[in-house]
């Protein structure tokens, strides 16, 4: 079977369609190579996912045309949704760009799969959805309708989007809420590679929050294990669902939401305490207060997860970080005399 990736030159699509392929599949790789971050590192984690039953497409989702005809090509019966403008903090600069992306080019994704009669569509969410709720662990279950930030707002769209292709054309969906994912050819916007290029650097890392933060920080590989064995499970129509009392993350339609997370929140000291430790270098530290669209503490409830596919994110924080660590020092060729 050939399964579309989309942002398969991303961090979590690279590592995703290696996975795939090494299952057996053909996949077909689509992303737009934007420079969002370094375009290098893009064309590198392409490089490393090489092999003889993955082709790529560069492209962007939005436009409609390169979308059906990657469908019509490649014979297209399953689909993971990875590619989004990602990042909380650039929505503010530049939301127009998680229009395009995120909604439009979503919307291009639901009518290539209802046309194509695709057999399963898995997207990705994001655990900002989950906004001003304070109510912890954050569960699929729980209401999500007060976003911090344009691009939870997207994601929350796009879970909307996907119930409504579900109710009206029987699409099966599974959205990914993910938490603060990290590991080898991570991105480079994101608190584990900033702080790490920093430290080496001896430049200050900016501590948001001044440090009273709490992250449930996901590893990659057990984001990819949990995603890969939700492709072998459609969600099913819950027939106990009950209109008069909506379950949020159920539906009487074959759709379905999961968290995939630690459940194991990590203090945002801790979290630099590790990565010190790690490199041998104390980080200098510059207090920030929280920045807007942020929130203080994530923390996933996992239970749909563990009772639908038998597995829970369990790789330590310690061992996470030390993995991406080693990943950055090799592919940086760090001198590590220097450490």
């Amino acid at each position: 079977m050939s399964v579309l990736i989309t942002g398969a030159a991303g961090f979590i699509g690279s590592h995703l369609s290696k996975r795939f392929l090494k299952e057996g599949y053909k996949v077909v790789g689509y992303d737009n190579l934007n420079n969002y971050y370094d375009v290098q590192l893009k064309r590198d984690r392409l490089k490393n996912v090489e092999h003889q039953n993955f082709t790529f497409i560069e492209g962007n989702l939005e436009d409609r045309e390169a979308i059906n005809k990657t469908f019509s090509d490649h014979d297209i019966k399953f689909v993971i949704n990875l590619a989004a403008q990602a990042g909380v903090r650039y929505s503010l600069e530049n939301p127009h760009s998680y229009i395009d992306s995120n909604v439009v080019g979503f919307t291009n994704i639901l009518e290539a799969c209802r046309h194509n009669k695709v057999e399963q569509l898995i997207y990705a969410s994001s655990s900002s959805v989950y906004g001003a709720n304070t109510k912890l662990p954050f569960s699929v279950h729980d209401n999500v309708d007060h976003p911090l930030s344009l691009y939870a707002a997207t994601k929350k769209a796009n879970e909307l989007m996907a119930h409504t292709y579900s109710h009206l054309f029987g699409l099966p969906t599974t959205g990914l809420r993910l938490f603060t994912v990290y590991g080898p050819w991570g991105r480079p916007d994101m608190a584990l590679f900033l702080f790490t290029k920093s430290i080496i650097e001896g430049k200050p890392i900016k501590i948001f929050n001044n440090g009273k933060m709490m992250r449930d920080f996901t590893y990659v590989d057990d984001i990819v294990e949990s995603i890969y064995r939700l492709s072998l499970r459609k969600p099913e129509p819950n027939p106990d669902w009950n209109g008069m009392v909506p379950d949020p993350g159920a539906s009487y339609a074959p759709y379905k939401v999961y968290n995939i997370g630690n459940n194991s929140p990590v203090n945002l000291m801790d979290f630099v305490t590790t990565i010190e430790e790690k490199l041998g270098i104390e980080a200098k530290k510059e207090f920030m207060p929280l920045q807007a669209g942020d929130v203080p503490e994530t923390f996933a409830d996992d239970q749909d997860l563990i009772n639908d596919i038998g597995f829970k994110p369990q790789t330590s924080i310690k061992d996470g970080i030390s993995h991406f660590i080693d990943w950055y020092v090799n592919y940086y060729e760090v001198n590590k005399n220097k450490l």
